[in-house]
């Protein structure tokens, strides 16, 4: 996993950095300049693969404060390696940082080409150094026509760290923003890279070590709580199956879905499950999707009876509990859906509730007293708006916030699924999903989350030391994202189904197991 934090987290790891462990702030500015530097070159060599550079023309458009003082390292590092370029000083030079003053005087001594007035459409590579993660208002005046010219121009854009006028927490435009082609941000990537807008206008986006930690000499974390994503890496930390396991140690999935006339959802979710490792699964259902259940998916067991002495069987029987795909919210789903909550979370089962348990729940938030820490709840933002109360434009300003409060008010792991999936837990775990693309919003995905979630679950559910539910809930988003990007290369956004995420999660699980 990769650290992801807060300007606040970055500004104090910094500071740390200078002032505890030494390192001159001007040490830092020059690594930083270093590796936007170095991917630059890396773009122009991808153009120029025999080094004439000679039409190539780079602009760095620097603020006064020390985003803008990387911005001059960068033109000075970049004219030193026999790169035409220019600096176009869009900041006070009255109001500089000590820093970029400093910058500004080494530049000088170099002499590389300073603009008053840029002709934008004669650069083939623009530098955003305008404004960093420190900017909280709106962009307006003279900052406001620049970028608007940025971002006009053809050339390739590269922000410094952040582009200039997203909000470094939550992703927000400040009026106007740098619409970047590649982002270099420096020691950890931040919220407002992960969340969109923010993560749109970042483009491609490379963290580069400049000597910022998060651990102190002695192994004391400095930022705490400070937030993750996964990559592909993580992958290999599930567990893998034992040589002497059967069907029964791999993990019982009991999916109480379905409903008449919605046998789809408990499919797809069953055959996540069965896809991702599950042992078994058995659906626990409505009479009229016996038949089509067992045509479509033989390897699941279908179950239609609805008693206490059945449903005492199949409680003891599972290992996992998915409450919710297609099970509608008439008498016969209310029923079904507290018996197995209330039930569930008396023998201390994992349970996931989706789609119509989610909407349920809103309609009886009494029954949130049966949610604890072994319960994942995996709301898109609707049924999180019907869950909270509060709109969707108010949950999308600070999803992360929404997922925090929700976590702690129900007791229970939130997967607050959008575009960038947010979890978090009542411990504070906090996990941004940047795997996944928009051909994933199609009728069933979630059911295939579910599913998966189930799986990742199992994986787990024998093993003596387990990580946080939450953990368990951020891999199984990350994975269900990787099928999505998976099918993207075979189908395209526009073509993808929840079946083709089903059929690639074999394909991404074999990464866990080593195979490339």
């Amino acid at each position: 996993m990769k650290k992801v934090v807060t300007c606040s987290q970055m500004k104090l790891l910094d500071h740390e950095t200078i002032h505890s462990m030494h390192v001159p702030s001007l040490v830092l500015m020059e690594r930083a300049a270093l590796a936007v530097r170095d991917e630059i070159v890396k773009y122009l060599l991808g153009k120029n693969p025999d080094g004439s550079w000679q039409h190539e023309r780079v602009l760095a458009v620097c603020g006064s404060g020390n985003n803008g003082g990387d911005g001059i390292a960068i033109a000075r590092l970049l004219h030193l390696s026999g790169i035409h370029t220019e600096i176009f000083l869009a900041g006070n030079p009255d109001k500089m940082t000590e820093e970029t003053r400093r910058q500004w005087e080494i530049a000088a001594s170099y002499q590389v080409p300073v603009t008053n007035n840029p002709v934008w459409s004669e650069y083939t590579v623009i530098a955003d150094g305008i404004f960093g993660v420190g900017l909280s208002r709106e962009i307006a005046g003279k900052y406001r026509e620049i970028i608007d010219c940025m971002n006009q121009a053809e050339a390739c854009k590269v922000a410094v760290d952040i582009p200039s006028g997203i909000h470094g927490d939550t992703g927000a435009i400040l009026g106007v923003a740098f619409k970047a082609d590649m982002t270099v941000t420096f020691a950890y990537r931040k919220r407002g890279l992960c969340l969109y807008p923010g993560r749109m206008y970042a483009g491609k986006v490379v963290t580069a070590d400049i000597g910022i930690y998060d651990r102190d000499p002695k192994g004391i974390q400095i930022a705490e709580k400070a937030a993750c994503h996964m990559e592909q890496t993580d992958l290999a930390e599930l567990p893998l199956r034992a040589p002497w396991g059967n069907k029964g140690t791999f993990g019982k999935v009991l999916l109480i879905a379905g409903s008449p006339g919605m046998c789809g959802a408990a499919c797809l979710s069953a055959s996540a499950a069965l896809h991702g490792g599950a042992g078994m699964v058995k659906i626990q259902t409505v009479e009229e999707n016996r038949v089509p259940l067992q045509t479509l998916l033989p390897e699941a067991m279908v179950t239609c009876e609805f008693n206490e002495e059945a449903n005492q069987k199949n409680l003891s029987w599972c290992d996992v509990l998915v409450i919710g795909p297609g099970l509608g919210t008439d008498g016969v789903g209310r029923e079904r859906m507290l018996w197995f909550l209330k039930n569930g979370a008396a023998a201390k089962k994992p349970v996931v509730i989706d789609a119509d348990g989610l909407n349920l729940l809103a309609e009886h938030p009494e029954w949130q007293e049966f949610i604890n820490e072994n319960t994942i709840l995996t709301p898109h933002m609707g049924e999180m708006s019907r869950l909270t109360g509060s709109s969707i434009s108010h949950l999308k300003e600070d999803p992360a916030a929404a997922a925090f409060e929700f976590a702690d008010r129900s007791g229970g792991a939130c997967v607050l699924k959008d575009a960038c999936t947010v979890i978090a837990d009542q411990e504070e775990h906090l996990y941004f999903n940047l795997s996944g693309n928009s051909g994933m919003a199609t009728a069933g995905s979630g059911d295939v989350l579910s599913g998966i979630t189930a799986a990742v679950l199992c994986m787990y559910h024998s093993q003596e030391e387990k990580p946080p539910v939450s953990y368990q809930a951020a891999m199984a988003v990350y994975i269900h994202g990787r099928c999505g990007d998976f099918a993207l290369r075979k189908k395209g956004t526009h073509g993808m189904t929840a079946q083709d995420l089903i059929e690639a999660l074999p394909e991404i699980l074999k990464l866990s197991e080593g195979e490339n």
